[in-house]
């Protein structure tokens, strides 16, 4: 399975972005897919994840109200809006995904990141 994760970019506080993941190599409704971030000299942090089905979602509390993950199956792809951003959502943003794992950061695979920069 094969991730690619994109539509990052430069944006002013305030602002929004949408990120996407597109999966090759399988079927995205085989797999739980979460988002995570991480930010220069921290440890990789999760984000949000959706269930296969989209029937779970779970987001970090730091993004809560801000942030909606969606998938849609049909295009093995994966979503992250992020609204209301903030300097300190500036991080690289990973996808991966798991046919088991939900929220914790052992998903077994990972995509190459894309780069999200909030100015203020």
């Amino acid at each position: 399975v094969q991730l690619q994760a994109y539509g990052g970019g430069l944006v002013q506080a305030g602002g929004s972005l949408r990120l996407s993941c597109a999966v090759s190599g399988g079927t995205s409704r085989s797999y739980h897919m979460g988002w995570f971030r991480q930010a220069p000299g921290k440890e990789r942090e999760f984000v949000a994840a959706i269930s296969w089905g989209g029937g779970r979602i779970y987001y970090a509390d730091s993004v809560k109200g801000r942030f909606t993950i969606s998938r849609d199956n049909a295009k093995n792809s994966v979503y992250l809006q992020m609204n209301s951003l903030k300097p300190e959502d500036t991080a690289v943003y990973y996808c991966a995904a798991d046919r088991d794992v939900l929220r914790d950061a052992s998903y077994a695979y990972w995509g190459q990141g894309t780069q999200v920069t909030v100015s203020s």
